[in-house]
C-alpha cells in the first residue's frame, strides 16, 4: 500500500526554491546598482561633470550600501525576508526613475547615494548568508558561493544592456529600464519567498528532526551593536575586515565602478568595454561557485591568499593589457573575472566559524561595511586620480599592490582560539 501523499517525501527541498528567488533578487538589485558606471560618459556629455563630480554620488552608494549591511539582518529579524526584499525593490526601482530627472550633482547623490545605496544596502550579501544559516545545514558552502556570485555577476551581466539601451534611446532609458526589472521582482518576492523553513513544514535542508519554529527574538537592533563589541576585540575581525576593505576596493568600486571608463580613454567602445564586465560576471560565476565548494574542503586562509594575490598581480598588469590590445585584455577580464568575488565564500566560512552561527551573519555585516568603505575610497580616488592625471593607471596598481598585501594577512587569521560563542549567549539573535 502506498504511503499517504502528506508524508511522501517532496522531491525538491523548499530550501533551493528560496535560493533561486534571493539568487535572482540580488542578480537584479547588483545589476541596479552598477547602471551608473554606463552613466559616467552620457553624464559628463550632457551636463559637463568632471568625473570627480559624478564619482562623489557613486561614493556615498557604496558607502550607504555598505553601512546599512550591518542592520540589514536586524530588520531582517522583525519584519522578515519577503518583507524586506519586496521592500528594497520598490525603494531601488522609485530612486531609479527619479535620477531620470536630475539637472544637479547633489540630486545624484541623495538619489544614488542615499536612496539607491539604501535600498540595494538592505538585501546585500548578508541576505545570502541569512538564507544560507536558516535553509542549509548541509551544502551551505555551496549555497553561500552561489548567493555571493549573484551578487558579484549582476554587477557585471546587465551592463551590456544598458550600454546597448544608453545608445539606442538615452541614459534615461536606462534608468527606467533597471527601474522596471526591479518591479518585476516584486509579485515573484511576495508569491514564492518564505522566512523560514518552519512557515512551509520543514527542517533545514540536511537537519535530522522535525521543523522547529523561529525562537522569539529580543531587541534585535541592539543585538546587531552588541555584536559589534564582541568583534572588535577579536584579532580575526580586524584582520578579516582588513582583507575585506581591500576587497570592496579592489573590485565594485574600481572594475565595476571605472572600467568603462578607462577602457573609453583608449578608444573602447562603451558597448565593447560593458561587454567585457559581462564577460568578467560569466567567468565569476563559475569561480564563485567553485569558491563555495573548495570552501568546504580546503583550508580557507590559504585560499583567501592566493585569491588576493592573483587578484592583485591581475590589476598591475591592467594598465599593460588595457593600453596594448583587445585581446590582452579580454584575457585580463577572464582571468579577473574567476577571482572577483570568489574571496566571499571562504571570509564567511572564517566568519562563522570564528564567532559561531549566531552572531556570525551579524558580525559579518559589519565586516560589510569595511568591504564598501573600502569600495567608497576607491571609487572616489580613482576618479580623482582620472581628472587629475589623466589616468586610472595608478589606482589599478596601488589597488593591485594592496591586494597583494591582504593576502599575506589573511595566513594570519586564526592564529588564536576562536571565539567561544556561549560566552555571549545575550546576543539572542539567531539568523
Amino acid at each position: 500500500m502506498n504511503p499517504p501523499a502528506a508524508t511522501a517525501k517532496p522531491p525538491l527541498h523548499y530550501g533551493w526554491i528560496v535560493v533561486a528567488v534571493t539568487f535572482l533578487t540580488q542578480l537584479t538589485t547588483a545589476g541596479a546598482m552598477s547602471a551608473p558606471s554606463v552613466l559616467l560618459e552620457p553624464l559628463q556629455r550632457e551636463f559637463g561633470w568632471s568625473t570627480a563630480t559624478i564619482s562623489v554620488s557613486l561614493s556615498v552608494r557604496m558607502a550607504v550600501f555598505g553601512l546599512i549591511a550591518p542592520f540589514a539582518a536586524a530588520l531582517m529579524l522583525r519584519f522578515g525576508l519577503r518583507a524586506i526584499m519586496a521592500t528594497s525593490a520598490v525603494i531601488v526601482a522609485l530612486g531609479m526613475l527619479a535620477s531620470a530627472a536630475v539637472t544637479d550633482p547633489w540630486q545624484l547623490t541623495v538619489l544614488w547615494g542615499l536612496v539607491v545605496g539604501g535600498g540595494t544596502g538592505m538585501t546585500a550579501l548578508v541576505l545570502g548568508a541569512t538564507v544560507a544559516n536558516r535553509w542549509f545545514v548541509n551544502r551551505r558552502g555551496l549555497v553561500i558561493g552561489i548567493m555571493t556570485a549573484s551578487s558579484a555577476t549582476g554587477q557585471l551581466l546587465f551592463l551590456p544592456l544598458y550600454a546597448v539601451i544608453d545608445q539606442s534611446f538615452g541614459w534615461q532609458s536606462v534608468l527606467v529600464a533597471v527601474a522596471a526589472a526591479m518591479l518585476l521582482l516584486v509579485p515573484l518576492i511576495v508569491w514564492l519567498m518564505r522566512d523560514h523553513p518552519a512557515d512551509v513544514g520543514l527542517a533545514p535542508y540536511g537537519a535530522i528532526g522535525s521543523p522547529a519554529p523561529p525562537p522569539p527574538q529580543k531587541n534585535p537592533v541592539a543585538a546587531t551593536f552588541e555584536a559589534a563589541g564582541v568583534a572588535v576585540r577579536s584579532r580575526d575581525f580586524w584582520l578579516l575586515s582588513s582583507g575585506f576593505f581591500v576587497c570592496g576596493l579592489s573590485t565594485s568600486g574600481l572594475i565595476g565602478a571605472h572600467l568603462v571608463a578607462a577602457c573609453s580613454d583608449h578608444g573602447i567602445s562603451q558597448v565593447s568595454s560593458a561587454g567585457l564586465l559581462a564577460l568578467m560576471g560569466g567567468f565569476d560565476l563559475v569561480g564563485t561557485v567553485a569558491s563555495g565548494w573548495l570552501s568546504d574542503r580546503w583550508n580557507n586562509q590559504r585560499l583567501l591568499c592566493i585569491y588576493y594575490c592573483l587578484r592583485g598581480l591581475s590589476l598591475v598588469f591592467l594598465p599593460m593589457a588595457i593600453g596594448n590590445s583587445f585581446l590582452a585584455l579580454t584575457v585580463f577580464a577572464a582571468f579577473y573575472g574567476l577571482d572577483w568575488f570568489a574571496t566571499l565564500p571562504p571570509t564567511i566560512r572564517m566568519t562563522t566559524a570564528t564567532f559561531g552561527k549566531t552572531l556570525g551573519p551579524l558580525v559579518f555585516g559589519w565586516m560589510f561595511v569595511a568591504h564598501q568603505l573600502g569600495a567608497a575610497v576607491a571609487t572616489f580616488a580613482a576618479g580623482l586620480t582620472r581628472t587629475v592625471e589623466g589616468t586610472y593607471a595608478p589606482a589599478f596598481v596601488v589597488s593591485g599592490l594592496l591586494c597583494v598585501v591582504a593576502g599575506v594577512l589573511c595566513l594570519f587569521i586564526g592564529r588564536k582560539p576562536a571565539l567561544d560563542e556561549t560566552r555571549f549567549e545575550t546576543v539572542s539573535v539567531n539568523v
